[in-house]
């Protein structure tokens, strides 16, 4: 007969959203009996030490919060109270607070080995709140210690499916799989999870030495070959301007010329005048001619 009595008061739908809550009015048998006399008998109290009694009957919520009243150990029908005083009974009645600002907390460093056999310490941070104040109370012992324990989890089990390389290039999209996991896990406790980031991802020390080694090689190859592609670029060019130049001979003196003007222009104390090759050719001959005479 007390089988209905016994059940939860709290009914979920499909959707995970608080339908009605409360606590049968047919509470017949012994527990209506009590329940009428310690009633009767609080009230008793209640107005013999009036108006000090109204320091223990009457409560305040913030406008942040929300309290769960329990009614002999029922959740009191119309569930969450506040913000606002609200009038309890103290000998029947207990509450508890709930507060349903966004919450943040850090997830600890987790050593994860990666798909690729590659240890890395990883840690994040959680933005949630609670939208259903009911299910936080009475559907899960501590939410917030409950959330914080399967954060870390989630953590652990996303990122043991990713690579090095998809770590530490895709933290928006592992992010996003952290979050989507946590928020429908968490959903019956009456929590949204709003963010998740993912902070830090520590290397070994001799994984960072190796990859800096494989990074400096990669720039000093790079580094050869532009310069290699320059060498024969400008090699290209001079080849065309001799080309051009052995095709005038005045092209070669203007040359000579130029440079000249550049020498000079610098403030040199010596100036080197270059000469024709031909007019020393003619010269030399002369020498010796000059000398058997």
């Amino acid at each position: 007969m007390s089988g209905k009595n016994d059940e939860e008061r709290i009914v979920l739908s499909e959707s995970g959203q608080t339908g009605q809550v409360g606590y049968d009015d047919d509470d017949g048998g012994c527990g209506s009996c009590i329940g009428s006399l310690i009633w009767v008998l609080s009230m008793l109290l209640i107005c013999c030490t009036f108006p000090f009694s109204l320091f223990v009957t009457v409560k305040q919520v913030q406008e942040y919060q929300r309290a769960v009243i329990f009614r002999l150990g029922r959740v009191k029908r119309g569930g969450a109270v506040g913000p606002g005083l609200f009038f309890i009974i103290p000998c029947m009645d207990t509450i508890q607070v709930v507060d349903l600002r966004t919450v943040s907390f850090d997830v600890p460093p987790q050593e994860i080995l990666t798909k690729d056999s590659v240890t890395v310490a990883v840690d994040a941070v959680v933005y949630y709140k609670i939208n259903n104040p009911l299910s936080a109370i009475c559907n899960v012992t501590n939410a917030a210690q409950s959330t914080r324990l399967l954060a870390a989890t989630s953590l652990r089990n996303t990122l043991g499916t990713k690579t090095l390389q998809d770590i530490l290039a895709d933290r928006e999209d592992i992010a996003k799989n952290i979050l989507g996991t946590l928020d429908a896990a968490t959903d019956p406790w009456g929590i949204r999870v709003e963010r998740v980031e993912v902070k830090d991802v520590r290397l070994p020390q001799q994984l960072q030495r190796a990859m800096a080694a494989e990074a400096e090689a990669t720039r000093q190859a790079r580094a050869k070959v532009i310069e290699a592609e320059g060498e024969q670029k400008a090699s290209r060019a001079l080849k065309e301007a001799s080309d051009i130049i052995s095709s005038s001979p005045a092209a070669l003196q203007l040359r000579y010329l130029q440079t000249l003007s550049s020498i000079a222009a610098e403030r040199n104390s010596t100036i080197v005048f270059p000469l024709p090759i031909e007019l020393l050719g003619n010269l030399m001959p002369k020498q010796p001619q000059a000398s058997r005479m």
